[in-house]
Formats: structure tokens, C-alpha cells, sequence
């Protein structure tokens, strides 16, 4: 049976199983496709669609393809997703996630509840909590954002907005938290605005509850909370290129640490709190597994940043070091083997102390009932419980930051 067959029939197969396929003659199923994986309640696929990899997952309610033709390779969607046209590839998708024309989505991205961007919105190594909403016209790779409560009450990036994620010197270790994990999980934040026509040069972090001002391109951290921050553009003036130079290197070690001290705890979040949710329903054993690929590629992907960066701010820069210079990049460059150990997979769990316990044990009898909507259960936990639990992983996150700053003692490592 040749290609053409073997896709016409995992089209009849899909339509045996009821999905709704508005013109089955313009469409491609790739051969390694399992429909077992692909619900047939509510999922409808436009024409012009191409569906392949083995790992993707379609849940009920889905639609693909609205507003232009997708192409979609090892993704797994939730309930109630809308892919409506553009390019995604190796992504999760939980409930009611949106993506509008002419998306460019790849690998390391997680786009929770309700999460999504209007038209030609590119992203990779993304993380976007419940009600994240980016407008059009944006690029926002190797982030992190969370905050608010309600798709009416919830975070915010302007459209024409620029994650700035690859320097001069052709690194990327710029991994960028607007807002953190320990807090946002809860969904009971204050929301963050990113004004259209700015940008972020990461890595940066911005706090729960701030206003960044429309045009304003933001070089450092505004880890406070509830500010309005306006940014002020570069003054004109000429100088000459010291390559290799690295005058952000404190800031750039620093918040890459922090940044996956969030995904460990985030991974634990996954394991302890979302795995029941998903578990308990079509399909949600795959979405599960799904997230823990992600965020290991999000790690993965920190890491080999990291030790490229290391490799070369080794190298002779160009222009004369103080002595102290010298050594904190030397300390920087020798403690790459060490980092890798510390944020294993699996890192969160070796500094939980007590806290997860006592954590789960009020989240077990608040929710007991409640367990198969969760963001509903996590919003109606009461705030002793809650607080538990942002104690619990916050502890993750300063636990692996102390073990780290203790490789790099001459960097201050603030969380």
C-alpha cells in the first residue's frame, strides 16, 4: 500500500470514529499517526491540514485549521483546542489553548488553560500558565509567563512585542520569568502587561501585578511587584565592539539558575498535583507525559546553553581583566559539570523537606471531590492550603539556587 493509500485510510478510520473531516480529499495523515490517540467527540480538522507523528494526541473538542491550512507533528492537545493556522510542532495544548493564523509554535512549549495568541505568534521553549494571552505580530521564545485569573482578567503581551533571545555573541542562554512557578500555580495572581511595540532583553525577570509601558525595551530585572515601568530607549552613541565582553555575565548566570529551579519545581507540580487531573480522563495519560517531555527539553535546552556560553567566555575577550573578572569567569567555566548534576531530572525532589507532604495533605481533603477540573480545584483551595503549597515550591527553587550559588559563590543569586 503506497503513502497516499495508507494516509486515506487513517482518514477513514478517523471518520469512522467520528471526527469531522470537511473535505478528507485535501488532507494528510502521516502513516505513524495512531488514531487510538485521536478522540473522535467534537474534533473537527479544516481542509488543507497535515497531521503526523507518532506522539500526537487530538482531544475531544478540538479544531485544526479554521483560519488557514496547519501542519502538525508530535503535538498533543487537550480539550476544546484551537489551532487555527500555522506551523506546530512537539507543543502540548491543555484545555481551550489558541493559536490563530499563520502560528509558528515548536519544541519546549506548554500553553496551559485557556493560553494562547492572535495571528503570526512565534514560539519555542515557551511556557504560558492559565489566560495567558499574546496578541499579534509577536515573538516570544525561551519564556516563562503566568498571572491572572480569568480569560477577563488575565496576563497580557502587546502585539509587535520581542523576546530578545540571542545576542551579538550568538548565545541564548536567555531564558526569561515574567512572573515565577511557586506563585503562579495557584492562579490567584495579579496579571502582568507587556505594552505592543516593546520588547525584553533576556534573560530578565518581571513581577506579578506590573505594568510594563507601551515602546519600552527592558534590560534589567523588575522582580518587585505592582509597578509601572517604563522603559527608556538606548542614547545615541558610537563605541567600540569588545567581543566576547559579557558585561551582563552576573545576571545572565543568575537567572538562568533561577529559571530552572522553576522548572524543577514545576516538573514536581506536574507529578504531585497535575497528574491526577489528567489521569482521571480521555487521553490525559498522554497530555501527562507530554508535559514532563517538555519541561525535560525545556531543561535540556537551558543547560546546553549555559555550557556554550561557558565555552566561550573562556576565551580571551579581547581587552584586559581585573584579576577579580578573571576569576569569576573562570569559577563560571569550571562549575558547568557540577550544574548539570545538581539540575538533574528529577532535581525538585531532593530538596522537599516536609512541606510537600503537609501540602498534599490539604490539597488531598480540599479537593477531594473536585478532581477533574483543575482550574477550578486549584482557585477554590483555601489560602492556608495554597500558601502551603507556594512554601513547598519555593523551597524547590531556593533549595537548587543555594546548591548552585554555592559552585559560583562570586554571583549573586537573589530569587
Amino acid at each position: 500500500m503506497d503513502f497516499k493509500l495508507r494516509s486515506q485510510a487513517k482518514i477513514a478510520c478517523l471518520l469512522e470514529k467520528g471526527v469531522d473531516i470537511l473535505n478528507p480529499y485535501t488532507i494528510d495523515i502521516g502513516e505513524e499517526v495512531d488514531p487510538e490517540r485521536i478522540s473522535g467527540k467534537g474534533v473537527r480538522i479544516y481542509p488543507g491540514c497535515r497531521i503526523y507523528g507518532k506522539k500526537t494526541v487530538i482531544s475531544a473538542g478540538t479544531q485544526i485549521g479554521a483560519e488557514g491550512p496547519v501542519t502538525m507533528e508530535d503535538c498533543r492537545t487537550g480539550f476544546d483546542v484551537e489551532l487555527k493556522g500555522g506551523y506546530f510542532s512537539k507543543a502540548v495544548f491543555l484545555d481551550k489553548a489558541n493559536m490563530g493564523m499563520g502560528a509558528h509554535v515548536r519544541e519546549g512549549c506548554i500553553l496551559e488553560e485557556e493560553a494562547g495568541g492572535a495571528h503570526c505568534v512565534g514560539l519555542k521553549q515557551t511556557i504560558l500558565f492559565p489566560f495567558v494571552t499574546l496578541g499579534s505580530l509577536i515573538n516570544f521564545c525561551d519564556c516563562f509567563m503566568a498571572g491572572g485569573t480569568s480569560r477577563r482578567h488575565h496576563s497580557e503581551v502587546g502585539s509587535s512585542y520581542i523576546h530578545f533571545n540571542f545576542t551579538p555573541e550568538g548565545d541564548k542562554t536567555t531564558p526569561s520569568l515574567i512572573g515565577d512557578v511557586p506563585r503562579g500555580v495557584m492562579l490567584n495572581q495579579p496579571p502582568i502587561f507587556l505594552g505592543g511595540q516593546g520588547g525584553m532583553v533576556g534573560p530578565v525577570r518581571i513581577g506579578y501585578g506590573n505594568v510594563i509601558a507601551a515602546g519600552s525595551i527592558l534590560l534589567t530585572d523588575y522582580a518587585m511587584d505592582n509597578k509601572l515601568i517604563i522603559g527608556t530607549s538606548h542614547p545615541g552613541e558610537v563605541r567600540d565592539l569588545i567581543p566576547a565582553a559579557y558585561p551582563r555575565l552576573n545576571q545572565i548566570v543568575a537567572n538562568n539558575i533561577i529559571y530552572l529551579a522553576n522548572l524543577a519545581a514545576l516538573e514536581e507540580w506536574y507529578i504531585h498535583v497535575r497528574k491526577g487531573f489528567l489521569e482521571a480522563r480521555e487521553l490525559g495519560g498522554f497530555l501527562y507525559e507530554g508535559l514532563l517531555e517538555m519541561l525535560a527539553s525545556a531543561r535540556k535546552e537551558r543547560l546546553k546553553r549555559l555550557k556554550a556560553m561557558a565555552e566561550k567566555v573562556s576565551q580571551p575577550t579581547g581587552k584586559d581583566l581585573n584579576q577579580q573578572a578573571a576569576a569569576t569567569r573562570r569559577e563560571f567555566c569550571s562549575s558547568m559539570a557540577r550544574m548539570e548534576e545538581i539540575f538533574h531530572d528529577g532535581a525538585g525532589a531532593d530538596v522537599v523537606g516536609d512541606r510537600r507532604e503537609r501540602f498534599l495533605a490539604g490539597f488531598e481533603k480540599a479537593a477531594a471531590s473536585r478532581q477533574t477540573v483543575y482550574v477550578e480545584t486549584i482557585q477554590a483551595l483555601p489560602s492556608e492550603v495554597s500558601n502551603l503549597g507556594v512554601q513547598w515550591l519555593r523551597g524547590i527553587v531556593s533549595g537548587l539556587c543555594e546548591k548552585a550559588a554555592e559552585l559560583v559563590p562570586s554571583f549573586q543569586i537573589k530569587v
